[in-house]
């Protein structure tokens, strides 16, 4: 479902690997023929704009394996629960420009719904994987009213992948759970996150969020792997957590 992409047209600069930039500030340099510019890595809106640099930058640069590994996992839990993967409907949050999709559907999945809050990520699905969605929505899941989520999740959602948006402010807990209301009970839920966002000492919310799941059997692990998310400009790993569970619907 790929189109051949051309080589990207820029000159692309990172910063000197010994100088440390928390995740959510590091930045490139981009020069397209008119001058460099400073691009920050969270501002997807700008990066989707330039065809072929958010592969370059994420992918070929700092080696991101999100995609491939959450997948492979789901697949995984997929055959272990003698599930065919080709009658489930998917729902992508934080979807991008289909990296993720592409990565469902080699797999097998028969569709895939994304779910994105900024029109510059589902103009670069379009431009970049075309016909890789059966949908697409740009829309804010936490301002998301009662008739558009049941219009959304009509047919039912039977998983859904959120990969390497969590716990920076870009996907907050509120919208997570919005996004997993809108799965089927019994629906697995695949996602990937920073391991030390699933710490004691985390602020993002997401520990708080996931655990009381877990612990009230709404969410029940199927399989979990830490592993290598990316490179950080300075070249350090960054460390992640692959987690594949299933919905249930909390004890009583």
């Amino acid at each position: 479902m790929a189109v051949e992409r051309s080589a990207p047209s820029f000159r692309l600069a990172l910063p000197e690997p010994t100088t440390n930039y928390e995740q959510d500030t590091e930045y490139c340099v981009l020069d397209t023929g008119t001058g460099w510019t400073e691009y920050r890595f969270h501002d997807y809106d700008e990066l989707f704009k330039v065809p072929g640099l958010y592969e370059k930058l994420f992918y070929e640069i700092l080696q991101c394996q999100s995609p491939p590994v959450v997948c492979d996992l789901l697949a995984e839990q997929l055959t272990a629960e003698r599930v065919d993967p080709s009658g489930l409907r998917v729902l992508d949050v934080g979807a991008g420009n289909g990296i993720v999709a592409e990565e469902l559907r080699n797999r097998g999945i028969g569709k895939v719904v994304g779910v994105d809050i900024i029109p510059e990520a589902r103009d670069a699905a379009e431009r970049d994987r075309p016909g890789v969605y059966d949908d697409y929505h740009v829309l804010d899941l936490t301002a998301l009213n009662e008739d558009r989520a049941s219009a959304i999740a009509s047919g039912g959602f039977d998983a859904m992948t959120c990969v390497a948006a969590l716990g920076f402010g870009d996907i907050p807990p509120e919208a997570f759970r919005a996004a997993f209301d809108m799965v089927a009970v019994d629906g697995f839920v695949a996602i990937t996150l920073r391991d030390d966002f699933l710490s004691d000492g985390d602020t993002t919310g997401f520990a708080g969020l996931i655990n009381s799941m877990l612990a009230s059997g709404e969410l029940e692990q199927l399989g979990s792997t830490v592993y290598r998310h990316r490179l950080a400009t300075s070249r350090d790993p960054l460390l992640y957590r692959a987690v594949v569970a299933r919905k249930h619907r909390p004890r009583a």
